[in-house]
């Protein structure tokens, strides 16, 4: 697969950690955000996984996944975003290649990677392993109406976030909450008074618990 003008990530890099593919028992897809790069989310999806999972990362092109901001109308973000979805289905298809289903797989983002990671989620309603929203939210301008086909079907999905989160208003965090609710995820929102655009230890914690049941063999 080659990169093009319209199909900027066609031909981003992949990095992956932890099990192999040929002995792991459920992946997580790593996203990273933006000025950011696959190594960086290893390792924050090193610190929540467990063991016999593969941890597979893209890396993006300019090392962001789209331009402008997500909460900009999604045309001005094109062609970035539709490549870069399509780049997360190319990795569901090689792992339901390896015999992991998506239903074993835990979508992961911080920031940038975690708008990509809600969003693709959202847009592809099914059972998911989990997934994770650090600092992000669905993509799209303010006042948007969210209308997304199909069930998450219970899957858990983690969102935490400041609620003085200079890049992510905390407004759409809490809508994203809502529209996953109606999809039918078991959502846990976590809104940190007063926290930085970081991480903090009870958010991996959470993840922590949430991703345990994926380290079972399968």
């Amino acid at each position: 697969m080659s990169s093009s003008a319209s199909d900027p990530h066609g031909q981003a890099q992949l990095y992956a950690a932890g099990a192999s593919l040929d002995d792991a028992s459920s992946a997580i897809i790593a996203i990273h955000g933006r000025g950011a790069d696959a190594a960086d989310i290893i390792n924050l999806a090193g610190e929540v996984a467990p063991p016999g999972v593969v941890i597979l990362a893209p890396n993006a092109v300019g090392q962001t996944w789209y331009p402008y901001r997500f909460i900009e109308p999604i045309e001005r973000n094109e062609p970035y975003l539709t490549s870069a979805l399509n780049l997360i289905d190319r990795l569901f298809a090689r792992l339901e290649e390896s015999d992991i289903p998506a239903d074993r797989v835990a979508l992961l983002g911080f920031s940038q990677g975690a708008c990509l990671a809600l969003e693709y989620a959202a847009r592809n309603a099914r059972r998911y392993g989990a997934v994770i929203g650090y600092s992000g939210g669905l993509i799209g301008p303010l006042g948007m109406s969210f209308d997304y086909p199909g069930s998450l079907d219970g899957t858990p999905v983690f969102l935490g976030c400041s609620d003085v989160d200079a890049h992510i208003p905390v407004s759409r965090v809490e809508e994203t909450a809502d529209v996953m609710g109606r999809l039918g995820a078991a959502v846990d929102l976590r809104i940190y008074p007063g926290m930085g655009h970081t991480v903090n230890q009870d958010e991996i914690q959470a993840v922590q618990d949430i991703l345990a049941p994926l380290g079972t063999a399968r």
